[in-house]
C-alpha cells in the first residue's frame, strides 16, 4: 500500500539512476518511485536504471553514460537506486567538471554505500558537495511487512532536500562532553573509502570531521582498515571521527572476547583524535541525511552530540 502525501513540496525534480549494482526487481524500484512521488518529488527513472550486465546495472559504458546524462539534465536531486559495487570502475573516466557544474546548478547527488566512491571523487577533484543519504531501493521500496519506509529516514531526507535541515543530533558514548570542533564533513563507507587511499580520487582533507560506516565486515577487518587510515596519517589529521552503524558481521569461536568494542578501544589508544559512535547512518533502516564536503560544527553536551552546517 502506498503512503499518502505527508508533506507538501514544490514538485522537486528527481532522477533515479543506477551507477553500481543491478536492480534485482523492477517492481520494487517502481514502488520507490511511487512513494517518492507521494512525498512530493517529481521522481523519474533514468533510461538505463534497470539495465543488466553480470552483477552491474549495465556495463561500464552504460553506467558511465547514465552518470553523465544525469549531470547534463541537472535535476534538483540525483539519487542512486542502490549501492553494491561498480563506481570504482568508472572513477578514472568520470567528467568531474560536468558533475560540479550540475552541483552549481542546484543538483544534490544523494546516496551511500558504493556511492561513497562518487562522492569522494567529486570532493577530491572539484570540492563540490553531495549528500550522504538514502537510496531508492534500500529506503523507499521496503514492503509494509518488512517495516515500510522508516519515518526518521523519510522525514530527515525531505527536510534536507527542502532546505529545512541544518543539523542532525545523536547520542554518543560518555567521555566526549564539551567537545567542540569545526571542519569539513567527509567520509562514507569505510571499505570503499579505504580503497581510494593513494589514488587521485582521495580528498586531501585536513582538520575535518570524518564519518564512517560499513556492513558485512568483521571487527578485525574494520580494525585493519582503520589502522591503514591511522598509519597513513589520515586519522591524526582530523578534528574528530564519527562512526555510524557497522552491521551484519558474525562473531566466530576464534574471537574469544574480541569485538567491535575491544577493537575500537585499541584504535582509540593509538590516536589522540576523538572517535565518537552512535550517529544513525549506514546500512540500517534509520539513517539521517547530511552534506558531504560541507563545513560543519560538531558539539557534544554530555552524551548528546550535534552536527550542524
Amino acid at each position: 500500500m502506498d503512503l499518502p502525501i505527508i508533506r507538501t513540496l514544490t514538485m522537486t525534480s528527481m532522477r533515479l539512476f543506477s551507477p553500481s549494482g543491478v536492480v534485482p526487481q523492477a517492481a520494487a524500484l517502481r514502488l520507490a518511485v511511487r512513494r517518492l512521488r507521494a512525498l512530493g518529488f517529481a521522481a523519474e527513472l533514468d533510461d538505463s536504471a534497470l539495465a543488466r550486465h553480470q552483477r552491474f546495472a549495465g556495463d561500464d559504458d552504460v553506467r558511465l553514460e547514465a552518470v553523465h546524462r544525469v549531470a547534463l539534465l541537472a535535476p534538483s536531486i540525483a539519487m542512486a537506486t542502490r549501492g553494491g559495487y561498480g563506481l570504482s570502475r568508472l572513477l578514472g573516466r568520470i567528467d568531474w567538471p560536468l558533475l560540479a557544474r550540475s552541483v552549481e546548478q542546484g543538483t544534490r547527488w544523494v546516496g551511500y554505500s558504493d556511492f561513497t566512491a562518487l562522492q569522494m571523487g567529486l570532493l577530491a577533484h572539484t570540492g563540490a558537495t553531495s549528500w550522504h543519504g538514502p537510496s531508492a531501493l534500500d529506503d523507499f521500496s521496503r514492503s509494509e511487512e518488512a517495516g515500510g519506509m522508516d519515518e526518521i529516514t523519510r522525514d530527515c531526507f525531505c527536510e534536507a532536500m527542502n532546505g529545512e535541515l541544518e543539523a542532525v543530533g545523536f547520542r554518543t558514548e560518555a567521555g566526549f562532553d564539551g567537545l567542540a570542533v569545526r571542519g569539513v564533513l567527509w567520509g562514507g563507507n569505510l571499505c570503499v573509502l579505504t580503497s581510494l587511499l593513494g589514488t587521485p580520487h582521495w580528498p586531501r582533507v585536513k582538520g575535518g570531521v570524518l564519518f564512517l560506516e560499513d556492513v558485512n565486515e568483521h571487527p578485525y577487518r574494520v580494525e585493519r582498515m582503520l589502522l591503514q587510515l591511522h598509519e597513513a596519517g589520515v586519522l591524526a589529521q582530523q578534528k574528530a571521527v564519527v562512526l555510524g552503524a557497522f552491521t551484519a558481521s558474525k562473531p566466530t569461536p576464534l574471537d574469544r572476547g574480541y569485538s567491535m568494542k575491544t577493537m575500537l578501544a585499541h584504535v582509540r589508544s593509538l590516536t589522540a583524535t576523538p572517535i565518537l559512535t552512535g550517529m544513525p547512518f549506514g546500512h540500517v533502516p534509520t539513517k539521517v541525511s547530511f552534506p558531504m564536503g560541507a563545513r560543519v560544527q560538531l558539539l557534544v553536551d554530555g552524551r548528546d552530540a550535534l552536527i550542524g552546517w
